[in-house]
């Protein structure tokens, strides 16, 4: 299916969330060219009458978000204490799109303006967040988060259809870190091939560190229902242990037995786990039931 892209005028840019390290989160689009077949934000298609199974070849354009933003900056600053802002949890701000539309560029553009205070924390897959290396820079309380499952380029292009590769990343995270921004990276979902092949992680975890990164978050893969038909239409030729440990990976059994390796290989690079935990989602789901 070709891919789409829809303008549209959204109502409001800025949102209160549950995520505990934010207090509001910025979506400037809906949708993802990245097109990760593990990725639960799949369900925003919902709301905009996309299917899961479309997830990847559209992305709706909130072309009035950084007026909105203009608008919005003026209640957050009136707050007593700075909220914490998370850009973004159901999108990558840095996707293609954002090359023609700067959405994410006029938002942070807000931020700076305002010398606004409060932490403003983006995530995202893409070294085209190098491109506002300098804005970041007028941001006090700025940190980027990359995003990086693995250094296996190949792995990367099977699960991470469109995405940079883990290599661009690495880069991204490095120049990040030589021009003084704060940044971690984000080892989610930690990818099941790394339980068959944990050098996998060593070598994840050496090149992050290489790259001048301290601080990492790591989530286990997320697996709710509605994203099982897309991924496990991706893996129905792989290797039978390669399904299997996916058909695992949401058993408490599986995290008991990644949860040492990690510990391990976190201390030995002597990284800082953001949050303390390692975080998980589903409790003890066994895929075939």
């Amino acid at each position: 299916m070709a891919f789409r892209i829809h303008e549209i005028q959204s109502k409001s840019i800025v949102s209160a969330t549950k995520v505990p390290s934010a207090d509001f989160v910025i979506n400037p689009y809906t949708g993802c060219q990245f097109a990760c077949m593990y990725c639960f934000a799949c369900f925003m298609g919902r709301y905009i009458g996309e299917s899961n199974e479309n997830w990847g070849n559209y992305v709706y354009v909130k072309t009035n978000a950084v007026e909105l933003m203009k608008k919005e900056i003026v209640r957050l600053m009136k707050k007593s204490s700075p909220p914490r802002i998370a850009m973004s949890t159901v999108t990558d701000p840095y996707q293609g799109v954002e090359r023609k539309y700067r959405l994410s560029r006029g938002i942070l553009e807000v931020f700076a303006d305002h010398n606004y205070r409060g932490r403003v924390s983006i995530l995202t897959k893409s070294p085209m967040v190098l491109e506002d290396l300098e804005l970041l820079k007028r941001i006090p309380n700025a940190e980027v988060g990359i995003s990086i499952t693995t250094t296996d380029d190949t792995l990367s292009r099977f699960l991470e259809v469109q995405a940079p590769s883990a290599g661009k990343r690495l880069e991204a995270l490095k120049k990040l870190n030589e021009a003084g921004i704060k940044t971690y990276a984000f080892v989610g979902p930690l990818l099941p091939h790394m339980k068959l092949k944990p050098d996998m992680i060593e070598s994840l975890f050496s090149r992050i560190k290489a790259a001048g990164t301290d601080e990492i978050k790591i989530e286990f893969l997320n697996l709710p229902k509605y994203v099982l038909p897309r991924l496990n239409e991706q893996l129905k030729d792989e290797a039978e242990e390669v399904q299997e440990v996916y058909r695992t990976s949401q058993l408490k059994q599986y995290r008991d037995e990644m949860k040492p390796i990690l510990e391990r290989n976190l201390a030995e690079y002597d990284f800082k786990l953001r949050f303390n935990e390692i975080i998980h989602h589903r409790s003890n789901q066994n895929l075939q039931e």
